[in-house]
């Protein structure tokens, strides 16, 4: 089964600029990571990769490209005079930098003058935690650039592509490659959707056997993953959605019909999350009919408890009393004062007819159906 360690599932991350602050600027975390830069050149005919790179190097790739394509991607945020200088580089907007930074912005297509600016939601799971970064893509006409804070990679699989020269990846512009990133994203969604699926499984296992309070805290937090979930795939349908119905010079006409597939991945994912959210809600309902036919089972153990020994306390009550069967000063007879107080068979005559009530009640209940002596 699934172990849980973090019962709680931050739904967003807000490191914004200070209010009043002047448009544009950037608000870079203090326990940033370096950013580090991977630089790839290609084309039809050749391939180049270099890692690490410094701006001095990214400058001059980019400025003697000749009719190549550049992929950078960027991880990390804690160097400003290296964003100042990419900025500088490739004519980015202060604006569309100052989202970069603020690292929740819902996924979204703003366009620039020479280039789109998009963002994703980058979503996966770790170690059964869900891990949710920001993806910042900004597509020219003969670059593509990538940036995110943490280290997490989900575009190997894009790379080898481009070295192998799979398919015709490096025959076609940038504007596939930035498909390929976004897709690769939405892919992501299927195995971390396909583990909450997992946990939903386990969790109706552990409902139907055993609930406990640790059980309610696993529906919530499933509950809190699908609304990330939600939160990411419904406004990256709709950024897709714009890319396809919308005439940008940086994407071509060829390109859209892969935008269409990346959009029906996006459409079976809500889906996914749409049901899943059901089932999360009808384990609720099992939870909350788990935990109350349980105090019903213990009343109703209680309640036959107390019915059984109602009579037996008003017996041992009734001769509790101890009035005396004669007078001790005159030592008349008081025929209406217990005489079973000196009955030589009292004691084991009372226990004997607590028995039997014991027994009676016993076979009413059982006949009642309200208890049962041995399961079916």
């Amino acid at each position: 089964m699934a172990k849980y360690k973090r019962l709680r599932v931050k739904l967003s991350r807000k490191k914004h600029t200070q209010p009043g602050s002047q448009p544009g600027s950037f608000n870079i975390p203090a326990d940033a990571l370096s950013p580090v830069a991977h630089a790839i050149v290609y084309s039809a005919e050749s391939f180049e990769e270099k890692q690490e790179c410094t701006i001095e190097e990214i400058e001059k790739i980019y400025t003697s490209l000749n009719g190549k394509m550049l992929w950078l991607h960027i991880s990390g945020f804690g160097n400003r005079d290296f964003f100042e200088k990419i900025t500088s580089v490739f004519h980015f907007h202060r604006l569309e930098m100052e989202d970069v930074f603020n690292v929740y912005q819902r996924p979204k297509l703003d366009e620039y003058e020479g280039h789109l600016f998009f963002t994703s939601r980058m979503l996966s799971m770790n170690n059964g935690e869900l891990s949710n970064d920001q993806l910042s893509l900004m597509l020219g006409s003969n670059f593509v650039i990538t940036i995110q804070e943490k280290r997490q990679d989900f575009f190997e699989p894009v790379r080898l592509r481009l070295r192998n020269s799979k398919g015709t990846i490096r025959s076609l512009k940038s504007d596939y490659i930035a498909y390929a990133l976004m897709d690769a994203i939405v892919d992501f969604y299927y195995p971390a959707l396909e583990e909450i699926g997992i946990k939903l499984d386990d969790l109706e296992e552990e409902l139907l056997s055993k609930p406990t309070s640790e059980s309610l805290n696993k529906i919530l937090q499933i509950k809190r993953e699908l609304i990330v979930f939600k939160r990411a795939i419904w406004p990256e349908r709709d950024k897709i959605n714009d890319v396809i119905r919308s005439s940008f010079d940086e994407i071509h006409e060829d390109t859209k019909v892969y935008f269409r597939d990346s959009y029906d991945h996006c459409i079976q994912i809500l889906d996914i999350v749409e049901s899943y959210k059901e089932v999360t809600s009808s384990l609720m309902d099992v939870y909350l009919s788990s935990v109350s036919n349980k105090l019903n089972q213990v009343m109703k153990v209680l309640t036959i408890i107390s019915t059984i020994f109602i009579p037996l306390t008003f017996i041992v009550g009734l001769y509790g009393m101890n009035f005396q069967g004669t007078n001790p000063t005159t030592g008349d007879k008081l025929p209406l004062n217990m005489p079973e107080l000196y009955s030589p068979y009292g004691y084991v005559g009372v226990i004997v007819v607590m028995i039997l009530i014991v027994a009676i009640q016993l076979y009413i209940f059982h006949r009642k159906g309200w208890i049962r002596f041995r399961e079916n």
